[in-house]
């Protein structure tokens, strides 16, 4: 009797997607732990004891890990391999994890996270590459929209995960969950991906990449470190130069080098511009539910579900604007489409700046949709307009930019809408003595604490006036990524609009894995 399993166009049918399934796998594990933390940063606080400066650190170690890392493990995978790369990425990423769910004090939390953000690398950087040499004609397309989907799921999931998690189980479950699916897909990925490894790119830009990387966390770190210590403080001034200096050591190896991470020569106006809207876009539409989070859970009393759920209209919104406008986008120019999506998204954050004492989380839904439309437009759109801006050999160098200065953008957002959320909480609480200690146990998620050792008969006025600063704060911080992204929409509009005839970097042949190549315009 011949089994029905033992067909041989069956078999075939079921390993030509395995891959697809691996590689969504892991892209879905990456970009739910950018979010899944959002609504548990209130219980993590107290649990640890944590100052808003570390849960901004929580969320900020994984994001500047996947930005200041990006280019330089995509040009480390060409070398060894992506399976390779990918695998060590998803062992990286599922041992930190666990890691991250046993921590016992903020300082392991942190480290941890960045190393989860390091082996989420190795998954971001090569996901792409890998449905790319798997697939081609219909299957490829196929392919490419179930990872675009499984990506937006990510994003509409994160905070309904993290709530669900959270308040059922406890904070540390948003990374144990992690462990199952990590283990299951390392299995599958050992037997399912080829190696496709040619060794032909033999030179690697250790230097440009360990530059990048020290700037791009030196500014993070003082952009944090501002908030407590002041924004004229020598050590911020001396963070902020350093910061600067090796930027500029950046640029000038990136000039040298014969395998650079970024060919500066690709810096014309259309792929500035395109850079610009991607570094703006990710603090325009993510950077403040950080804080969101906070008022929603410690100051109006939200369960951590409840909470997750106020955020899900931004992303389904997100979801069905891209799924369902895709095709539509695609035929305006790109220039128009990433300014509407910047502005849409701008002119959400600006609906939530009348936030108060009297708020409730139903004030949040309406712009949250905007946010979502604004994000729908947008998101598709970014990485083709940068790969349509340069040759095709640099392809995937434009798309590495691009993924690189959205997670610089989350980042750098994070750490400047935390001084502004405290600053404008402080200023709430200026009539109380010791208000800079209580503005601080609030904006870390201490204010039940606070109303709990407050003398019952003051306790209503504290109540009122928490509930005033913190909703005032949420209010500016909206306010703040709304100019950001009305900004980004006039600077990449003016930009893009302008022809690529120069570029910031002399003129030089196109080198692919170390050689010279054609140009193409």
């Amino acid at each position: 009797m011949t089994s029905i399993a033992s067909s041989p166009t069956q078999t075939s049918q079921r390993r030509s997607w395995a891959p697809l399934v691996i590689v969504c796998l892991g892209n879905f594990m990456l970009l739910l732990d950018v979010s899944v933390v959002n609504v548990a940063l209130p219980r993590m606080s107290i649990d640890l004891h944590a100052s808003l400066s570390t849960l901004e650190w929580v969320v900020d170690a994984y994001a500047l890990a996947l930005a200041a890392l990006l280019m330089l493990v995509g040009s480390v995978s060409d070398v060894v391999g992506r399976k390779r790369t990918y695998l060590t990425g998803l062992v990286v990423f599922t041992v930190a994890s666990l890691t991250c769910g046993i921590a016992p004090s903020q300082t392991v939390l942190i480290a941890a996270r960045a190393i989860q953000g390091a082996g989420a690398v190795g998954m971001f950087a090569t996901t792409i590459a890998l449905i790319n040499n798997t697939y081609d004609g219909f299957q490829r397309a196929t392919a490419f929209g179930i990872w675009g989907a499984t990506s937006g799921v990510a994003g509409a999931a994160g905070p309904i995960i993290g709530g669900l998690l959270t308040q059922a189980l406890s904070w540390r479950w948003v990374f144990f969950v992690n462990l199952p699916v990590g283990v299951i897909t390392v299995l599958a990925a050992l037997r399912a991906l080829d190696h496709d490894g040619d060794g032909r790119q033999r030179s690697i830009d250790w230097l440009g990449g360990l530059a990048f990387t020290a700037s791009a966390a030196t500014l993070t770190y003082a952009l944090v470190r501002a908030d407590s210590i002041g924004w004229t403080a020598t050590e911020t001034v001396v963070l902020l130069a350093l910061a600067a200096a090796a930027l500029a050591a950046f640029v000038v190896i990136e000039l040298r080098s014969r395998a650079p991470l970024l060919d500066l020569s690709l810096l014309h106006a259309p792929f500035v511009g395109t850079l610009i809207a991607a570094a703006l876009y990710t603090p325009t539409a993510f950077a403040m539910l950080v804080y969101a989070s906070l008022w929603l859970q410690t100051v109006l009393g939200l369960t951590p579900i409840a909470a997750g759920l106020v955020t899900l209209p931004m992303m389904m919104f997100g979801f069905v604007v891209s799924a369902a406008g895709g095709k539509h986008l695609d035929a305006a120019p790109a220039r128009l489409v990433i300014a509407a999506g910047l502005a849409l998204t701008a002119a959400g954050d600006l609906l939530e700046i009348g936030l108060g004492a009297r708020s409730h989380w139903s004030d949040l839904i309406a712009g949250f949709v905007v946010i979502g439309v604004g994000i729908g437009a947008l998101a598709p759109i970014i990485a083709s307009a940068a790969t349509a801006a340069v040759p095709a050999e640099r392809a995937g160098m434009a798309a590495g930019a691009v993924n690189t200065a959205r997670q610089v953008g989350l980042a750098i957002g994070i750490a400047v809408y935390g001084s502004v959320f405290t600053t404008r909480v402080l200023d709430g609480f200026h009539r109380l003595s010791h208000s800079a200690s209580i503005a601080h146990r609030v904006t870390s998620g201490g204010a039940a604490s606070v109303l709990a050792q407050t003398p019952s008969t003051h306790r209503p006025a504290l109540e009122a006036m928490i509930r005033s600063a913190v909703g005032s704060g949420l209010g500016h911080t909206f306010l703040i990524a709304g100019i950001v992204g009305l900004a980004g929409a006039a600077l990449s509009l003016t930009i893009m609009s302008r022809p690529a005839a120069h570029s910031l970097a002399p003129e030089r042949p196109l080198t692919l894995h170390g050689q010279p190549q054609s140009s193409k315009p």
